[in-house]
This record gives C-alpha cells, sequence and structure tokens, in this order.
C-alpha cells in the first residue's frame, strides 16, 4: 500500500496536478501507515519499473470481488 501511495503522489509533479490520494482504512496502524508513503521517496529507477509493471494492458481481472462489487452504488 505505501508504495502504491508513494507511486501515485510521485506522478502529480509529471502531469502537472496535485494528486491525492484517499486510501480507505479500518484501523488506525493502517492509516498511520498510509501518511508514512508521504516520507518514501522514490528514484527514476524505481519509478520507472512501477510505470511498466502498470500498463493499462498488464492490469487485468475486476476491481473488486463479487461480494464488494455487490456493495458498489448502493
Amino acid at each position: 500500500g505505501q508504495i502504491a501511495i508513494a507511486w501515485l503522489l510521485a506522478k502529480g509533479p509529471e502531469f502537472g496536478i496535485d494528486i491525492v490520494p484517499i486510501p480507505g482504512t479500518k484501523r488506525r496502524t493502517y492509516l498511520e501507515e498510509n501518511v508514512a508513503a508521504a516520507d518514501i521517496g522514490l528514484d527514476a529507477t524505481e519509478m520507472l519499473l512501477l510505470d511498466m509493471a502498470l500498463t493499462p494492458d498488464r492490469i487485468s481481472g475486476p476491481r473488486y470481488n463479487e461480494r464488494t462489487m455487490s456493495m458498489v452504488d448502493r
């Protein structure tokens, strides 16, 4: 989770916008971990590797499992 948040934060300047990830969480410890992601600095090589792994053609499958999808847009 922290790497994903750090990656999103780093993408903002690339597009000239502020990106503010708002991950859901159930526990305070998870919230603290998410906030700590702002202190993670990804270098150019790490960003490139993540960008290559996260191209739209490499992402497959549903966003949520069936149970969670049944609760979306209720």
